[in-house]
Order: structure tokens, then C-alpha cells, then sequence
């Protein structure tokens, strides 16, 4: 990562003949917003003095409080590569503060940023790497999204099958211009599905980067003339899109604190209690890691995406995998999350949860090298495997029974996040679809 100066950036938006500037931040539902300035209020911006009306956010502040300031990272300022060469757009991404140079509790990026924090002064540092899986669909003549795609392609399929390839080579090819480190790209199960994956970094770097990410995508799509969904669940009897979160500790001088090959599974006490911590409290932070509707749609039997709470190094079907390479690369899979996940506050929530089984050293139950959807009930019972909630209204249920999920996201958060969820739940639970008109209405 570059490393920035207030004079830097100025220097270069003056090179470069940026115009504009976007000054990005996250909202709780993981949306990313803006504000646009130009060049001319650059060097305000950078000394902290933009404000912005905070109660036009969801979640954020009332009307009475409204007064916001954002506080731009450095490190963050980008050009967009898609637009104009003659009066460029760059971006910076921003912190949220009150007037008084307190950080604000309610913005996402602080709470990953005060979990990061939490870490560190224990001596660890949590790299992540995310594999984000998405559609990409037709427009109708209307411009409008649909959920049609014309290729019947499959798992690594190439072209003339995989009609998106050059879709995502332009994606891919963006986003290395922009400094992202691409390892592959690759057409997934469904058809229509696809996934990038580019290099892992720390857990905050990270979560700056999937929300880049998931606009670059869009943004790119849309110049091909298609539409491109992180929706985890667009198609009925496909796969869903994960946003699996692969996991490793390290130690202040970059020693992998997950690997022990003396352990038959090459891991250390510390990769159990920190996967026996994400077990204890996956329940409680399920609303958060999979937070629409949509989501549980996904996350049912049949279709790869993990309904049990187990862990294997051997398949696929578990919440957790350890993939195969060892040592440095040891790492933690967590198969669960969708692409909707706010990736700030998802991110938090491992680490703290991870966190609480290190320091309460607690124990995962044994490897489940089965295929835990071919056990029968009785014998997930036997072996103690719980299910992840099976609705957005039991995930809400679970997540405000969890005092750390509570503790990690603070009151605010924790009560407009859960107010924000249950009015959409309610809302789905009273809203007739045509599935029930197709069964119901005729028949009675």
C-alpha cells in the first residue's frame, strides 16, 4: 500500500488534472455512498473540514444531530481509470466524525477499525482474503435488470461457453490499474456466475477493497451492456453467490500464528480457539454475514453453500474449511457470508469472535470429514451439529441474544441495524408472492 501525505495527494490531483473527487463512506447495509467535490475544496476536505448531513443516512443520526464531518484516508485516493483523461475523477475514502473530533460509533469502518485495534494490542493481525461470487445479466430494452443470461457455461469453463470472459478481464484489468493484486478469475457453477479473487491483505485494507470491488464490477458490467448482481440468491434451483472470508492470525512481525506442523492437521492451539470462537458465535452474527431476505435462500442444502455448524479439512460441505496448503498459508475458510455483507462490520465480528476463543480457549468439537447433507438427522444430532438460522427473523433472534455481537457493534449500531432488518423481514413475512398464488389460490 502506498503511504500518503496531505501534500501527496494534493500534488498528484494537480499532475493528474483531477477535477473531481469523491469522497466515499459506508453505510450500515453496506451501500457505499459519496460526496463529490471539486479540486478547488480538495485541500479542505483533506484538513478534515467537510461536513455533511448525517441524518440522510439510514441508521446514522437524527435530524436533531445532524452535523457530520469526513475525514479522508489518505492512503485511499485513487483515480477512476474509466473516466475522462481531461478532468479526472479520483476517490478517497473517509471516516466518519462528529463535530468534536470524536470518531462516530455508528459508522462501519470504525468498528472494524477499533476490532483491528483490539488485535493489535494483543500483538495479533488478521489477514483476510475474500472470494466474492456474482451474476451477470441481461437488460431489457428499458435498461432495467433482469435475470436472463444468455450462456449455459459451468465451472472453468472457457470461451465460446463462457460468453462474460472479456467482462471480466476489463473488470480485472480495472482493478490491477487501480493497484489490486489479481490472483484469478474464473467462471463459476451457475450459469451467468462468476468470481474474481485477488490477493488477501489486512482486514481493514480488505473490506476498502470489496466495497471498490463490488462498484468496479458494476460499473464495468454496465459498459457491456449488462447488469451485475451480488444478490446471494437471484435464480431458484442454482447456486447461490458466497462471500467466503479465508482467516489467518499473525503476529506483529508477520508470523502465520495458525500453522503447527506437529498438529495432524497442521494447525495451532490458537487457529482452534480461534475457529471455536466463530462456531459459538456464527448464530449471533448470521444477520450480519448474510443480511437480506435473500440470503437464506441460499444457505439450504443441495447447493454448496453451508447450512451445519462443522469444520473439515477434507470437504466441502462444512461452515468451516481448512484448505489444503500449510504453513504460511494456513488459514481459516468461512463458507457462510454472502456478498451482501456489510464487509466492515462482518469482518469485526470474526475477529472478535475468534478473539473471545482465544482468550477463552475454547475447544471446536471433532472434524466432520463426512458430507454432513448426506447425514440423517439423528446422526447430526449424535454428533452435536447445529444448524445456522434457517430466516433473517431467527438470525435477528439469535443476534440479539449474543452479548459479544452486541458488545462488537455497540448499542447504536445494534439497534438500528436490528430495527432496519426486522421492519424488512416483517415486510417479506406480509408480502404475497406468486408462489403462493400458484399453489393456493385455485386450490382453495
Amino acid at each position: 500500500m502506498c503511504h500518503y501525505t496531505k501534500e501527496d495527494v494534493l500534488r498528484m490531483a494537480q499532475e493528474e488534472d483531477v477535477e473531481f473527487i469523491r469522497l466515499q463512506f459506508t453505510d450500515l447495509q453496506g451501500m457505499l455512498k459519496n460526496i463529490a467535490i471539486t479540486s478547488s475544496q480538495l485541500e479542505k476536505a483533506l484538513n478534515n473540514q467537510c461536513m455533511f448531513d448525517g441524518s440522510s443516512i439510514e441508521g446514522f443520526v437524527r435530524i436533531e444531530e445532524s452535523d457530520m464531518y469526513l475525514y479522508p484516508q489518505l492512503d485511499s485516493f485513487q483515480i477512476f481509470p474509466w473516466r475522462p483523461q481531461q478532468g479526472k475523477v479520483a476517490r478517497l475514502i473517509c471516516d466518519v466524525y462528529w463535530p468534536d473530533g470524536a470518531p462516530f460509533e455508528g459508522s462501519p469502518r470504525y468498528i472494524l477499525r477499533r476490532a483491528v485495534e483490539d488485535a493489535r494490542r494483543m500483538g495479533f493481525i488478521l489477514d483476510v482474503g475474500l472470494e466474492c461470487e456474482f451474476f451477470l445479466f441481461h437488460l431489457d430494452d428499458h435498461g432495467n435488470p433482469t435475470t436472463i443470461t444468455h450462456e449455459q457455461a459451468g465451472f472453468f469453463d472457457v470461451s465460446p461457453l463462457d460468453q462474460a470472459e472479456n467482462v471480466r478481464r476489463d473488470i480485472m484489468l480495472t482493478l490491477e490499474e487501480m493497484g489490486f493484486d489479481i490472483e484469478s478469475s474464473h467462471h463459476e457453477i451457475a450459469a451467468g456466475q462468476h468470481e474474481i479473487d485477488f490477493h488477501y491483505s489486512d482486514a481493514l485494507s480488505m473490506a476498502d477493497d470489496i466495497m471498490t470491488f463490488k462498484m468496479v464490477v458494476k460499473i464495468i458490467a454496465q459498459r457491456h451492456g449488462l447488469h451485475a448482481t451480488f444478490m446471494p440468491k437471484p435464480l431458484y434451483g442454482v447456486n447461490g453467490s458466497g462471500m467466503h472470508i479465508n482467516m489467518s492470525l499473525t503476529d506483529l512481525e508477520g508470523n502465520n500464528l495458525f500453522a503447527n506442523e506437529g498438529d495432524p492437521e497442521g494447525l495451532s492451539p490458537q487457529a482452534y480457539h480461534f475457529m471455536a470462537g466463530i462456531l459459538e458465535h456464527i448464530n449471533g452474527m448470521t444477520a450480519v454475514t448474510n443480511p437480506l431476505v435473500n440470503s437464506y435462500k441460499r444457505l439450504v442444502s443441495g447447493f454448496d453453500a453451508p447450512v451445519y455448524l462443522s469444520w473439515s479439512s477434507s470437504n466441502r460441505s462444512p461452515l468451516i474449511r481448512i484448505p489444503s496448503t500449510r504453513g504460511r498459508q494456513t488459514r481459516l475458510e468461512l463458507r457462510s457470508p454472502d456478498p451482501c455483507a456489510n464487509p466492515y462490520l462482518a469482518l469485526a465480528l470474526c475477529l472478535e469472535a475468534g478473539l473471545d476463543g482465544m482468550k477463552r480457549q475454547l475447544t471446536p468439537p471433532p472434524s466432520i470429514n463426512r458430507n454432513v447433507y448426506n447425514m440423517t438427522d439423528a446422526e447430526r444430532k449424535e454428533l452435536g451439529i447445529r444448524k445456522l438460522p434457517s430466516n433473517l427473523g431467527d438470525a435477528l433472534d439469535a443476534m440479539e441474544e449474543d452479548e459479544l455481537v452486541r458488545r462488537v457493534l455497540g448499542e447504536h449500531v445494534m439497534k438500528k441495524y436490528a430495527e432496519a432488518k426486522r421492519q424488512e423481514w416483517n415486510e417479506y413475512c406480509a408480502h404475497v408472492d406468486e408462489w403462493e398464488l400458484k399453489r393456493y389460490l385455485r386450490r382453495f
